[in-house]
C-alpha cells in the first residue's frame, strides 16, 4: 500500500495534498488504487469525494492540466515535460499540457534578499548602481529582476525562489514511489512509461534548479554563434551568477509573442523566420546542443531584424551519429524512402519496447504507404512539422517510443515551424533544412568524419588487444583453480525439456492417481467404521484420486492450449 511505500513522515502531508487535489478533479478512482486514501485515513483525514459539476465536464485532458496547476511547481514542470512526449501522448493531451504556463505568485523581496546577498557577497544594492524590487517575472522555480551595473550596463537577476529544493526533492520522492505503484497496480497506464517519465522529468529539473548550469548553456551556445551577429545570446557575469543567482545582459527588444510590434517597428518577418529556423537547425544539426524550449516567450527580436534567445535552463544534446540519423530520417521524409525511414525508427525505438508487440512488417507497411502519399509533391508544399506528427502517430500507434532527448527534438522542430508560419504564413520550413540535412549528410562521410571513426575503431582493437594476455591469465588462473564454468544454453533443447519435464510430471501424477484407485478399491473390501460405513482411509485415498485426476486433466487442457 502507498502508505508503506511512503516510509517518511515528512513527505506525509504533501501526499494528502496530492490526494485531495487528484479527488477534486475527478481522479477519485486513481487515488484508491494507489493506496492514497488508507494512507490518510491512517492520518486521521476525512475525505469529500465529490467533485463538482464544473469539474465533471471537463475532458480528461483539461481535467489533468488543472490538477497539474493546482499542485504547484514541481507538477507545473512536470506537465511542461510531459507536453514534449508527442510519442507517448495523442494530440490532445500534449495541446492541454502545453498550455501550462510556468507562472507563480511573486514572493516579496524582502523575502529574496538574505538569499540573494548571501549568493552576491554582499548587500544587493552594494553589488548594483540600482535594483528594482518589483519583478519582472515570476515563475515556479525563480524570480527575475532588472538591474543596472555600475558602468551603465542593463542587467537581469535569476534568483531561485527561497527554500524551493526541499519542496521539489519531496515532490519528487512522491513521484519516484508513485510511478513505481502505477506500474505494478495500473497496466493500463504502463505504456505511458511512468517510470520513464519520471527519471527523465527528474534529471532535468534538477539541472534546471542549478542556475550555474543554465549559464555554461548559454555560453556555450554563443560560442557555437560567434561570428553570427544577427544572433544574440545574453553574455554572463559570471562574478555574481552561480547555483542560485544567474546574472547576464538585459534584452530590450520585441517579445516573439508581440507580432503587432514586430510590424510597427517596420521589421522584415519572412527574414526572421528564416533567420530562427537557420538558427535552431545550426544547433540541432550541426552543433548537437540546441535550445530545447524555443517557444515565442523565449525569443526577442531586435532592430536590425536580429533575433536574441534566453532561458536555456531546458537543453537537448545529440552526438554525431544521431545527428546523421536525424538527417537520414528527414531526408528520407521529403525524399521518399519509406524503407530508410523505418529502419531508422526501428533503431530508435527505446529499451523498453522490447517487450511490446511490435510487428516490423507492419510499421514497414504503414511508413511505406505515409511516405509515398508525398511523393512528388513540391518541396515548398511539405509541411513537415505535420509529417514528423503523423510518423510519432504512427509509432504511437504501434506502441514504440523515441528516447527522451529525440522526442525533446521532434517538439522543437513542430515548435519551430509553429513560429515560423506565424512570422510567415508561407514559411516553408522542408526548404530551410534542405541545405543543413545535406551537409549533414556530407560531413559525416567526409575524410575527417571517416579518418575520426577509424581511429576509435582503431584504437577500440588496439584496446581490446593490448587487454588480451590479462585476460586470457586470469582464464586460465580460473581453469588452474577449478572455477571455469562453462554454460551453453540451446533454447529449443530447453522448450524440449521443459516439455519432457511437464509429460513425466503428468505421467507421475497418473501413476499415483492410479495407486490411489486400486488402493482404495482394496480397502473398500474391508470393513470399517467412518463416514456412510466407508473406511476412512479408503475415503481419503478416493478424494485424493479425484483431485489428482482433476490437476491431470486441467494441466493437459492448458498444455495443449500452448
Amino acid at each position: 500500500m502507498f502508505w508503506q511505500a511512503i516510509g517518511a513522515a515528512r513527505d506525509l502531508s504533501r501526499a494528502q495534498d496530492i490526494a485531495v487535489v487528484l479527488i477534486r478533479y475527478g481522479f477519485g478512482d486513481m487515488v484508491r488504487r494507489l493506496g492514497m486514501a488508507d494512507a490518510l485515513a491512517k492520518a486521521g483525514k476525512v475525505l469529500h469525494w465529490h467533485v463538482s459539476d464544473e469539474f465533471a465536464r471537463l475532458e480528461p485532458p483539461a481535467r489533468a492540466r488543472r490538477a497539474l496547476e493546482d499542485l504547484g511547481p514541481t507538477f507545473i514542470k512536470l506537465g511542461q515535460i510531459l507536453a514534449t512526449r508527442v510519442d507517448l501522448f495523442a494530440p490532445e493531451w500534449i495541446a492541454e499540457f502545453s498550455k501550462l504556463q510556468d507562472a507563480a505568485p511573486a514572493v516579496p523581496f524582502e523575502q529574496v534578499r538574505a538569499q540573494l546577498a548571501e549568493d552576491l557577497g554582499e548587500a544587493p544594492e552594494a553589488a548594483f548602481a540600482s535594483l528594482e524590487t518589483t519583478p519582472l517575472a515570476a515563475a515556479s522555480l525563480a524570480q527575475v529582476y532588472r538591474a543596472r551595473l555600475t558602468d551603465g550596463r542593463e542587467v537581469v537577476l535569476k534568483v531561485r525562489r527561497p527554500g524551493i529544493r526541499p519542496t521539489v526533492e519531496a515532490d519528487l520522492r512522491l513521484l519516484a514511489r508513485l510511478a513505481e505503484i502505477v506500474n505494478a497496480e495500473m497496466p493500463e497506464l504502463r505504456r505511458y512509461r511512468p517510470a520513464e517519465v519520471v527519471r527523465e522529468f527528474t534529471t532535468s529539473l534538477r539541472r534546471e534548479l542549478d542556475f550555474g548550469a543554465e549559464c555554461r548553456s548559454a555560453e556555450r551556445i554563443a560560442g557555437h554563434f560567434a561570428g553570427h551577429p544577427e544572433f544574440v545570446i545574453p553574455a554572463i557575469h559570471w562574478q555574481w551568477s552561480g547555483e542560485r543567482l544567474n546574472v547576464q545582459d538585459f534584452i530590450d527588444g520585441i517579445p516573439g509573442r508581440n507580432l503587432a510590434a514586430v510590424d510597427a517597428a517596420g521589421m522584415d518577418r519572412r527574414l526572421l523566420a528564416r533567420r530562427g529556423a537557420a538558427a535552431v537547425l545550426k544547433m540541432i544539426l550541426e552543433d548537437g546542443f540546441f535550445h530545447a524550449d524555443p517557444h515565442p516567450g523565449n525569443v526577442f527580436y531586435l532592430p536590425g531584424n536580429r533575433i536574441a534567445f534566453i532561458d536555456f535552463g531546458m537543453v537537448g544534446r545529440l552526438t554525431e551519429a544521431r545527428r546523421y540519423e536525424i538527417a537520414v530520417l528527414l531526408h528520407g521524409l521529403v525524399s521518399g524512402g519509406a524503407e530508410v525511414v523505418a529502419e531508422i525508427l526501428l533503431d530508435w525505438r527505446d529499451d523498453g519496447d522490447a517487450e511490446a508487440q511490435t510487428d516490423p512488417a507492419r510499421l514497414r507497411r504503414e511508413i511505406d504507404t505515409f511516405v509515398d502519399q508525398y511523393k512528388g509533391v513540391p518541396l515548398k508544399r511539405l509541411d513537415l512539422a505535420a509529417m514528423l506528427s503523423d510518423v510519432v502517430t504512427i509509432l504511437r500507434d504501434n506502441q514504440l517510443t523515441l528516447p527522451p532527448e529525440l522526442a525533446v527534438l521532434v517538439k522543437a522542430f513542430i515548435s519551430l515551424e509553429g513560429m515560423g508560419r506565424q512570422l510567415d504564413p508561407d514559411f516553408d520550413m522542408a526548404g530551410e533544412a534542405a541545405p543543413y540535412l545535406q551537409q549533414a549528410l556530407l560531413a559525416h562521410r567526409s575524410p575527417a568524419a571517416l579518418a575520426r571513426r577509424g581511429w576509435r575503431t582503431v584504437d577500440g582493437a588496439l584496446k581490446l588487444l593490448t587487454g588480451l594476455p590479462q585476460d586470457l591469465g586470469q582464464l586460465l588462473r580460473a581453469a588452474r583453480r577449478g572455477k571455469l564454468k562453462v554454460e551453453v544454453e540451446v533454447l529449443p533443447l530447453k522448450h524440449f525439456g521443459d516439455r519432457i519435464d511437464r509429460a513425466l510430471s503428468r505421467l507421475t501424477i497418473g501413476i499415483v492417481t492410479a495407486a490411489l484407485i486400486i488402493g482404495t478399491s482394496i480397502v473398500l473390501t474391508v470393513p470399517g467404521e467412518g463416514i456412510s460405513g466407508l473406511s476412512t482411509v479408503a475415503l481419503l485415498g478416493f478424494i485424493g484420486a479425484v483431485l489428482g485426476a482433476i490437476w491431470l486433466l486441467v494441466s493437459i487442457r492448458r498444455s495443449g492450449r500452448d
